[in-house]
């Protein structure tokens, strides 16, 4: 059964990521005084209990002038949520009273009525209480009192939903098996492609760079398989981030990346690699994420370069990710965005891939006959007694070695790269770890 959606409606200022927060349980959406930080449909699945679901919905604020003039795609954002909610979440501020654009979202939810909640947020006391009774006359009944930031009214809250949503709460959803996390610069159409993706415009996509403020989970199936792609705030320089919402909307990138399985990195196919494309690589390099790159807009590069020519001139620009796939993409004509997802299918499934010890110490010891360690100055000779995988995602291995401080860092990474050639994880990190032998073992314990 598909869960049934809860949309959170009301001006801008009033509390609505703060509710989504609290419904949720956690920091989903990003709370900021600044009036129309919340731009698209930002969601997230919430229980009641252990068998009922429902998908709640945070929206941008209506009424707000865009200082991007996004006004009309984000009211389009609202309106699509409130036709798709099975219940309405209308809030409103108990501090400010009642305010014009109250009575006008008001108005434009009469005719879904029979689905509205009213809610006061904001109400932390008995002082805030006559002012939200005022609230009666927008024509929703008695408000619910909340105070979304300090939680207060929230199992009432919850219990009033489960009561409006009775009979029509859907079973837990299919968890995830992959969660992807776009990321890139601004402007570099990750929008355009989970939009591509959905088949319907699922997250603003706009030519105004930064349209994207949040990290938004879009959860998808694809061949019966489940998975989340992250769309995340394009990253700009630090010394050039206008606001604490462009700062934080980096942030929540680097934690995207952080819970990611496979990370698109997205490369604008007509602008040059900078210094924030080579930061994200390096915070993907360290966090030991697979990776696909994709390189967008080719339709507009395709008579300047070849594939061979622009695949050699990234493995230039980013000699660490060599053995990352690339795929070349037209999100705006939806050209290979389903590829770009079946490649991170691919690394998601070699990431998790474990070899025998007798595989891996048969690959060690064709690299040890081409190359073997050389010491250090200063240390003793260097010796490997055997490996063994003992992690997946990254696939990690781990080497016993007479002395770990005797192995260059040189000759670790040709390892890796050995390991990558020998083992089947060709364009996925590999962890390394070298550790001194204990117990007197010199071959793999059986």
């Amino acid at each position: 059964m598909a869960l049934p959606v809860v949309a959170i409606v009301g001006r801008p200022n009033v509390g609505k990521s703060s509710l989504l927060n609290c419904l949720a349980g956690r920091m989903v959406s990003i709370v900021e005084p600044t009036a129309g930080v919340t731009r698209d449909r930002v969601s997230e699945v919430v229980s009641l209990d252990d068998e009922r679901y429902f998908e709640l919905v945070d929206t941008g604020g209506y009424g707000i002038e865009d200082v991007d003039d996004l006004t009309k795609h984000i009211e389009r954002q609202i309106f699509i949520a409130v036709d798709q909610a099975m219940l309405i979440l209308f809030v409103v501020d108990a501090l400010d009273g009642i305010m014009p654009l109250d009575k006008e979202v008001a108005r434009l939810l009469r005719k879904h009525s029979d689905r509205v909640i009213l809610i006061a947020n904001k109400v932390d006391g008995i002082a805030q209480e006559p002012t939200a009774a005022e609230f009666v006359r927008l024509g929703y009944g008695e408000p619910h009192n909340l105070s979304a930031i300090h939680r207060h009214g929230r199992r009432d809250l919850t219990d009033l939903i489960a009561e409006r949503l009775s009979g029509q709460q859907g079973e837990a959803p299919a968890r995830a098996i992959m969660k992807v996390a776009l990321v890139g610069k601004r402007n570099t159409g990750k929008s355009t492609f989970i939009n591509a993706l959905a088949g319907e415009e699922r997250v603003i996509a706009s030519e105004r760079p930064g349209t994207t403020r949040d990290a938004i989970d879009v959860t998808f199936e694809q061949a019966g398989r489940t998975f989340v792609a992250i769309d995340t705030a394009g990253v700009r320089k630090i010394n050039k981030m206008d606001n604490a919402i462009e700062f934080y909307g980096y942030t929540r990138a680097e934690r995207s990346i952080r819970r990611a399985d496979v990370v698109l990195l997205f490369i604008d196919a007509l602008v040059p690699v900078g210094r924030v494309d080579k930061r994200l690589v390096s915070l993907i390099r360290s966090e030991f994420k697979p990776c696909v790159i994709v390189v967008n807009k080719w339709d507009l590069a395709i008579e300047r370069t070849s594939t061979e020519e622009y695949g050699a001139y990234l493995e230039r620009v980013f000699p660490e990710l060599a053995y990352a796939p690339i795929v070349f993409t037209t999100a705006t004509d939806d050209h290979n965005v389903d590829a770009a997802i079946d490649v991170a299918w691919s690394l998601f499934k070699q990431a998790n891939l474990r070899v025998g010890t007798g595989q891996l110490n048969a690959v060690l010891s064709a690299i040890t006959a081409e190359r073997g360690p050389s010491a250090k100055r200063g240390t003793k000779s260097p010796r490997i007694y055997y490996g063994t995988q003992v992690a997946v995602m990254p696939p990690t291995v781990v080497l016993f070695v007479n002395s770990p401080a005797s192995f260059s860092e040189n000759y670790r990474r040709f390892l890796l790269n050995r390991f990558r050639e020998g083992l089947p994880f060709a364009e996925v990190p590999v962890r390394l770890v070298v550790r001194a032998r204990r117990g007197g073992h010199s071959t793999p314990p059986t």
